[in-house]
C-alpha cells in the first residue's frame, strides 16, 4: 500500500482526492495581519480581495514538521512526500525533518521526500507518475529512481498577469512596474534545472504572451505523444481553455489535464523559502510532547546552524532567529549546545 503526500502548492484533481492514495498538507498564507490556511476552508474570493487591498506582498509559510508527520501516520508501507521546489520554499526541509523524526518510531516504513524542483501542477504530475509506477507493481527503490529521472525531464512555465506582487515585494521598482503596466508587458517565466524561477521572454498583451509561452514549451519538449501536459489556472478557466487550444494546434500530447489553482496565482512566483522561524512558532504552539519538542527544536537549530535551508527571509534578522531556535532547544533540553 502506498500514500502520496503533496504540499498544498500542488493541485489535486477530484479523481486524485477520491482514490484514497493522495493527501494535501497545507501551507499558510499571510496577508497583512490575516493568516490563511490553504486547506479545504480556503476562500479564494476573500483571499484575492485581501491581496488586492493590501500594500504589502502576501507571504507564505511551509507546513510544519508536525503537519507532515501527521500525514505520514497511516497504514501505507510506501510513503512519498512531494514538495514545492527547495529553491523557492522550506517545505522540502520541513518534510525531511519530519521523515527523520517519524522513522525513529516507525522503522518499518519506507519514506521518500521528493524535491519537485517545480510548483503547482509540476507537483501534481509527479504524484500521478508515482501512482502509475506503484500501480505497475514497481518496488519502492525503482519508483524513487524513476521519479528522479522524470523530474529531470519536466518543465514548468507560467505567465504573470500583473507585476503588482513583485512591486509590493520590492523586487521591481515602482517605475518599472508602472511602465510594464502601461505597455501591457507580460513576462513569460519558467523553471530552471535547479528548481528556481527565470524569465524566458516577454510579450505585449496576454494573447501574445500565451503564444510565446507555447513556443518556449515546444522548444524543450520532445515525444509529446508520450507525455502528459497539465494546465493550472486561478479563476480564469476561459484563458486556460484558450491555452489548451493553442497547444493542441502545434502538438498532440498523450493527455492534457486542466486543474484549478486554489491559491491565487499572484502568490505563486513569490512563494518564499519557508521560514523555519514560522515553523518553529507552529511547533511551539502545537506540540505538547516534551521529547518531540526537544527533537524538533534541535533539528531546526542544527539545520539553521548549517545554513542549508536559505530561510529566515520573512521574519527579520536571521541571526536573531537562529539564536532563538538554539535557545529554545537549550531551554527544553536543559543542557548547553556547542
Amino acid at each position: 500500500m502506498y500514500k502520496i503526500i503533496i504540499d498544498s502548492c500542488g493541485e489535486l484533481s477530484e479523481e486524485m482526492k477520491e482514490n484514497g492514495h493522495f493527501a494535501n498538507v497545507p501551507l499558510t498564507l499571510q496577508v497583512d495581519d490575516a493568516e490563511i490556511v490553504d486547506d479545504m476552508t480556503f476562500d479564494q474570493a476573500d483571499f484575492l480581495k485581501k491581496v488586492a487591498a493590501s500594500e504589502e506582498s502576501p507571504k507564505s509559510a511551509c507546513p510544519s514538521p508536525d503537519a507532515y508527520m501527521q500525514a505520514m501516520d497511516c497504514d501505507a508501507d510506501h510513503i512519498y512526500v512531494i514538495t514545492l521546489s527547495s529553491q523557492l520554499s522550506g517545505s522540502y526541509n520541513s518534510a525531511c525533518l519530519a521523515k527523520d523524526l517519524f522513522l525513529e518510531d516507525h522503522e518499518d516504513k519506507k519514506i521518500c521526500v521528493i524535491d519537485s524542483k517545480s510548483a503547482s501542477v509540476g507537483e501534481s504530475l509527479i504524484g500521478l507518475y508515482i501512482a502509475s509506477c506503484e500501480e505497475a507493481g514497481m518496488d519502492f527503490e525503482t519508483v524513487v529512481e524513476n521519479v528522479g529521472n522524470y523530474i529531470e525531464n519536466q518543465h514548468t512555465f507560467f505567465v504573470l498577469e500583473t507585476l503588482e506582487t513583485l512591486r509590493k515585494a520590492g523586487r521591481l521598482s515602482n517605475l518599472k512596474a508602472k511602465l510594464a503596466s502601461t505597455l501591457n508587458i507580460k513576462p513569460i517565466m519558467g523553471s530552471t534545472e535547479e528548481g528556481s524561477i527565470q524569465q524566458l521572454a516577454q510579450a505585449r498583451g496576454m494573447n501574445k504572451a500565451l503564444d510565446r509561452m507555447v513556443q518556449s514549451m515546444m522548444e524543450v519538449t520532445q515525444n509529446c505523444e508520450n507525455r502528459i501536459l497539465a494546465i493550472s489556472h486561478c479563476n480564469c478557466k476561459e484563458r486556460a481553455l484558450q491555452l489548451k487550444e493553442k497547444i493542441e494546434k502545434v502538438a498532440s500530447f498523450k493527455k492534457i489535464l486542466l486543474l484549478i489553482r486554489q491559491v491565487s496565482a499572484v502568490c505563486m512566483p513569490m512563494m518564499e523559502a519557508l521560514s523555519w522561524w514560522y515553523s518553529a512558532h507552529a511547533i511551539r504552539r502545537n506540540y505538547r510532547n516534551h521529547t518531540i519538542k526537544k527533537k524538533i527544536w534541535k533539528g531546526i537549530w542544527k539545520r539553521c546552524d548549517r545554513g542549508n535551508d536559505g530561510t529566515f527571509r520573512t521574519s527579520g534578522n536571521g541571526h536573531e532567529n537562529h539564536s532563538y531556535c538554539r535557545n529554545q532547544w537549550k531551554r527544553i533540553n536543559g543542557s548547553i549546545c556547542k
